[in-house]
């Protein structure tokens, strides 16, 4: 098979090229976009990771193409709809990072609840007091999960070895794992309402679509915390900015936020006609993301060594079960 690959580091390519010998493998360090779709035009199948957007109009310039895996467990950024209309096969990475993300979970919850981002900025100003920087203990504790999957799951192992209790939410019920790791299934409400923390690992769909909005913060104990490592659209941003400028939230740790990749190409919209909803959004999340009682990471959780390399054998493993007609880790439109 003909196969390109988008949004690649230098030293995957020579991983690719080794592990998928007897194809023909292009690697690419940009997204894949409208603007350089010709590249693979006589490829059989893509990969992608998360900031190519394939959309049918990206699809029309891709005519030979009958496979897509993204590096990614979340499919947001793929047209189901278009890929299956055309006959073209769509593959994810389903899991990769439980350990990975539930790590960077505590990070985001370490530096708001000792101080962490705030004591080093102070230093960098010479200013080693301590005043204003008191923190709390973790132990005891109520972490809220929104999201007991593979990725919730390993976060409440962790949250258990600080000695926090925790309320989950999710569709699905493990009483066996409720069991085994101690911790109670509530509903959302309940969840938001008696945690301390709570943590969002859900996907990103038309039912997460802005799953925590102005309706329900208000629910949020007072001096709570909100983490989001999952999808930035999962948290309305008007409602966040509401939570944290009114006090019902005492701080956020964000390595997503809505409209991020606004952020990103900020200079290129300022200069597009009809960008003003957009533009408002930039704003909104700047208010956000310069609060003190706020840490924001650029989308990171996933980002370590070991997951990359589970991601890329995952990927690889995807590509040669399709050349052998036995796909793996088929992605179905709802």
């Amino acid at each position: 098979m003909r196969i390109a690959f988008f949004e690649i580091s230098g030293w995957e390519e020579p991983i690719l090229k080794n592990r998928l010998r007897g194809h023909s493998v292009k690697c690419f360090k940009e997204p894949l976009s409208l603007e350089n779709a010709s590249k693979a035009r006589k490829c059989d199948a893509i990969s992608v990771f998360i900031y190519s957007k394939i959309t049918k109009p990206v699809l029309d310039l891709l005519p030979k193409v009958k496979m897509i895996t993204t590096r990614s467990t979340g499919f947001d950024h793929l047209d189901l709809g278009a890929c299956e209309k055309r006959g073209v096969c769509v593959c994810n990475v389903p899991f990769y990072g439980e350990n990975t993300v539930a790590e960077h979970t505590f990070a985001l919850i370490l530096s708001l609840s000792r101080n962490i981002h705030k004591s080093y900025m102070r230093t960098l100003k010479n200013d080693y007091s301590i005043e204003g920087l008191k923190g709390f203990d973790l132990k005891g504790r109520t972490l809220g999960v929104v999201g007991a999957g593979k990725i919730g799951l390993h976060v409440i192992r962790v949250a258990k070895g600080f000695g926090m209790n925790v309320l989950a939410f999710d569709m699905n019920h493990d009483t066996f794992m409720s069991e085994v790791l101690g911790f109670k299934y509530a509903s959302l409400e309940e969840v938001l309402a008696g945690s301390d923390i709570v943590t969002l690992h859900v996907p990103y769909n038309k039912h997460t679509h802005h799953l925590i909005n102005k309706k329900n913060t208000r629910l949020f104990r007072k001096g709570s915390l909100l983490i989001n490592t999952s999808r930035g659209a999962v948290v309305e941003t008007d409602a966040l900015l509401e939570a944290l400028e009114k006090g019902m939230l005492a701080g956020a740790g964000l390595d997503v936020i809505e409209g991020e990749e606004l952020i990103k190409e900020e200079k290129e919209i300022l200069h597009k006609s009809g960008v003003c909803g957009a533009y408002e959004r930039i704003l909104k999340d700047k208010a956000i993301l310069q609060m003190d009682n706020v840490v924001f990471t650029p989308h990171i959780a996933f980002y370590s060594q070991e997951a990359l390399e589970r991601i890329l054998e995952t990927t690889i493993d995807n590509i040669i079960g399709f050349s052998c007609q036995k796909p793996r880790n088929v992605v179905k439109h709802e």
